[in-house]
C-alpha cells in the first residue's frame, strides 16, 4: 500500500517541491474523498486547506446575481485547489464541488503556515509553487474573457 509520502513524492503538479520539501509537507497531508455534488468548500469558510485533485473533478464555482451559481473552472486529477490558506483572512474566495466521486490530497493549511515559519525556504518554494498556479490561471480568466468580450460586434 502506497503511504501519503508516496502519494506526495509522487505528484506531477508538486515536483518542482525539492524532495525534502515534499517530505515534509506529507506530514501535514492526508486522503479525501467527496461524491458527486458535494461541496468541498464554500465562500467565506475559512480556509484550512488546500488539495491536489487525484482523480475526479471539481467546479470552481460563485454565485452571480440575477444568474445564480456560475462555474468559473474546472479542476481535474493532478490540479492544485485551494490558495486561500496562504493569505489572511484565510477565508475560502469561491465555492468547490465535486462533479463526480473525486479524490484528493488534503494539505492542513495551518500546519503548512507553522512549518512555512519554521524553515522559510519551504515557504518561498511553495509561494513559487502557488504563484505558479495563479500566474496561469489569471491567463487562462484572461483568455476566457478575451473570448467573451473581445468579439466584435456585428
Amino acid at each position: 500500500m502506497r503511504t501519503i509520502e508516496d502519494l506526495v513524492a509522487g505528484t506531477p503538479s508538486l515536483a518542482s517541491l525539492p524532495a525534502e520539501h515534499r517530505a515534509t509537507i506529507a506530514g501535514c497531508a492526508g486522503n479525501r474523498a467527496w461524491t458527486a455534488g458535494e461541496y468541498i468548500f464554500k465562500e467565506g469558510d475559512a480556509a484550512t486547506t488546500f488539495y491536489v485533485i487525484r482523480a475526479g473533478a471539481v467546479a470552481i464555482e460563485t454565485f452571480v446575481p440575477g444568474r445564480g451559481q456560475m462555474t468559473i473552472e474546472t479542476l481535474h486529477e493532478g490540479e492544485l485547489l485551494g490558495w486561500s490558506w496562504l493569505f489572511p483572512p484565510y477565508r475560502m474566495a469561491f465555492d468547490a464541488r465535486a462533479l463526480e466521486t473525486t479524490h484528493t490530497l488534503a494539505f492542513d493549511g495551518v500546519c503548512l503556515r507553522g512549518k512555512c515559519d519554521a524553515d522559510p525556504a519551504l515557504g518561498y518554494d511553495l509561494m513559487k509553487l502557488f504563484a505558479a498556479v495563479f500566474l496561469d490561471r489569471l491567463q487562462q480568466t484572461r483568455l476566457r474573457l478575451l473570448d467573451i468580450y473581445g468579439r466584435e460586434s456585428s
